[in-house]
């Protein structure tokens, strides 16, 4: 017979399933973290000092997860790069990696830490999760060595993976994500030869896993929502905030609505590389979510999910995105259309020229539609509506059709799709939609201060976006951003 000490996590766990199968809710947690940076270097360190920095980090992370846990949190998700951080070469980031194996291999690093060799920041992390009884969300390095016998093998000898890691309640190590699409300044990193669908199930629903860039390319994000049906997606991110369309809580709510998925995102914070913006999101809208940019420290957030979100009597009803604009008559051009500027792509705009109207703007096969009441139209603010139905090209090639309401940086119309935080102009109503040739869209509804508004707005099932109050809060944008996957 087992000592009681030794049954106690056991009963533990089987009392936390039963509790969440039975409410089908569970707790979710994310943890923005203030990471603390290594000294700029091209060259590899020793790597004694690079467990050093990641101990320091892992400190704050650990704290986090305890705080989490008394808190009653099933799950706690973590930041990409929040462990070293992300000033390194593809040689000085080595001393920072480990082989992390795959985890078919039923493997508890806390109780078996010297299994598959040197593996301090795995063990420490599956420690954090068996001793709070979390499960445990984090991001680090894998390294795998290679030879000439494979073609693709780097010079050096070794791939280096940008890698998400999952520990359960026991720390053991339930799954393994290599990063698929890497941004710009990710050198020190390799592409996996295939991208790769990771799940794993629990007590509380079906989980994916993916990081940051690949939110926005169809694997392995749409292969995980719509094939193989998780419930809930983690995701931890290095998010860099850029108006009007893509800072963090914004696009990471709507890619919740839009995916009718629930997301718990975890970003890094770093006020300078504008980094902030951390949630925990639902179909119908975020149930918590921070962002900001006036203090240095991290920030911890919870809130009570349900567990399949697709059978929630709450869960928003299918949209079809094009059936209302499909239907509208096409205005013939007017006088205030011009073109714009928005994260390097050519809007075509219209300005809002009144307090009260009907609009509509069309860029190639996409059609916005605007209908819009102010509740005071100010000579200090210009609107627009924009449409733009095109690839874009900066920092990566994808596809996008975007129908968008938003406020210019100044009176002046060549400042309109500039990036800008504050507003003072109202909207009684509004209702946004348009004739997209794709089924991926994710709705957006910024407010001044860039701040979201859970539960004031709502898509209906015919793809308008209307808000649901008579005097919404200041508005910076209102958008339906697609991405028409088949036409990268």
């Amino acid at each position: 017979m087992l000592p009681s000490q030794a049954l106690l996590p056991a009963v533990v766990l089987a009392l936390t399933a039963l509790q969440a199968l039975a409410s089908n809710t569970f707790m979710a947690a994310v943890y923005e973290h203030a990471v603390i940076l290594p000294d700029a270097s091209q060259e590899p360190v020793p790597p004694s000092d690079a467990l050093a920095l990641m101990n320091k980090n892992m400190d704050v992370l650990e704290g986090a997860i305890k705080e989490a846990a008394q808190q009653g949190a099933h799950i706690i998700v973590t930041p990409e790069d929040g462990i070293y951080g992300w000033r390194f070469t593809r040689e000085s980031i080595y001393p920072y990696l480990e082989d992390i194996p795959d985890p078919a291999v039923n493997w508890i690093p806390c109780t078996d830490p010297s299994r598959f060799g040197p593996a301090p920041v795995q063990e420490r992390l599956s420690c954090m999760a068996r001793n709070n009884s979390i499960y445990v969300v984090a991001n680090m390095g894998d390294k795998k060595p290679c030879d000439s016998s494979d073609p693709s093998c780097p010079r050096d000898g070794r791939y280096q993976y940008n890698t998400d890691v999952v520990f359960d309640t026991q720390g053991k190590l339930v799954a393994r994500y290599h990063k698929y699409n890497l941004f710009l300044g990710e050198k020190q990193f390799n592409y996996p030869k295939e991208p790769e669908a990771v799940t794993f199930e629990t007590p509380f629903g079906k989980f994916g896993i993916f990081t940051c860039f690949d939110i926005l390319f169809y694997e392995p994000v749409v292969v995980l929502v719509n094939k193989m049906q998780v419930d809930t997606v983690l995701f931890p991110t290095a998010w860099m905030n850029v108006l009007p369309f893509l800072t963090a809580v914004q696009f990471h709510s709507a890619w919740a609505m839009g995916m009718r998925v629930n997301v718990l995102a975890a970003n890094t914070h770093n006020i300078s590389m504008q980094m902030t913006g951390s949630g925990i999101y639902a179909p119908a809208g975020a149930r918590t979510y921070s962002y900001n940019m006036k203090t240095e420290d991290g920030h911890l957030l919870i809130a009570e999910l349900d567990a399949h979100p697709r059978l929630s009597p709450a869960s928003p009803p299918a949209v079809s995105w094009n059936s209302y604009a499909l239907s509208v008559e096409r205005l013939s051009q007017n006088d205030h259309e011009f073109t714009g500027i928005v994260f390097e792509d050519p809007f075509t705009f219209t300005e809002l020229t009144k307090s009260e109207e009907n609009l509509t703007v069309c860029q190639k096969d996409l059609c916005c539609h605007l209908r819009y009441k102010m509740a005071e139209k100010r000579d200090d603010e210009v609107y627009v509506l924009g449409a733009f139905d095109g690839l874009h090209v900066f920092e990566g090639q994808y596809y996008l059709q975007i129908c968008t309401l938003l406020k210019c940086l100044s009176t002046n119309l060549s400042t309109c799709g500039q990036p800008i935080e504050t507003a003072q102009t109202k909207f009684e109503m509004f209702s946004l939609s348009g004739t997209f040739g794709t089924s991926y869209v994710f709705p957006e509804v910024l407010y001044s201060g860039v701040q979201l508004a859970p539960g004031e707005f709502e898509v209906l099932p015919d793809g308008r976006l209307i808000n649901r109050n008579t005097a919404t809060k200041p508005v910076l944008s209102v958008t339906l951003f697609g991405r028409w996957y088949e036409k990268d």
